[in-house]
């Protein structure tokens, strides 16, 4: 992990971007930076997906899991419901091209961008398996809670994802 105070929490990076002559100002891929109000945020590689789904900041996304199936791999996301195993990696900050590179946001307070597709007040929150970049109400055993409803009418949750 990389130790920096600051990051460019909105902007996105190419990979080549990650190699070439900016690579000493780019982060790490994993890398997680804590805000002053201490938010977390994790350096990532978004990808469409099957479905083709464009990056949205404040959407949601899982683990990159093509058809499915996961990989094992932990720092490639997708807002593709289709190609993630239902597991919440984090919320988009900036809206990266397909295989760019950007900061999600894994802990602390956040405004979603779309609407929950269920929950109230209080409700544990689980990545939607219907409805891409979304959450909804964790309501089995085996779904994978990675926030909290805050104010549900104000798309505001409390995320805890994984690190």
């Amino acid at each position: 992990m990389t130790a920096f105070v600051g990051a460019q929490l909105a902007e996105s990076w190419t990979p080549a971007q990650l190699t070439g002559s900016e690579s000493g100002s780019v982060p790490g891929i994993g890398d997680l930076y804590v805000s002053h109000d201490n938010k977390t945020y994790r350096f990532v590689r978004y990808l469409a997906g099957a479905g083709a789904i464009a990056a949205v900041a404040g959407s949601a996304v899982g683990f990159y899991a093509p058809a499915g199936v996961s990989t094992g791999v932990t720092n490639d996301v997708t807002s593709d419901v289709s190609d993630t195993v239902g597991a919440l990696a984090g919320v988009l900050v900036g809206a990266p091209a397909s295989g760019g590179y950007c900061w999600i946001q894994v802990g602390g307070a956040v405004t979603l961008t779309p609407a929950l597709v269920s929950g109230a007040d209080g409700n544990a929150l689980a990545l939607s398996t219907t409805t891409d970049g979304t959450l909804r109400v964790a309501a089995a055993v085996t779904d994978a809670i990675g926030a909290v409803a805050i104010d549900a009418s104000a798309k505001i949750v409390m995320l805890n994802c994984p690190r």
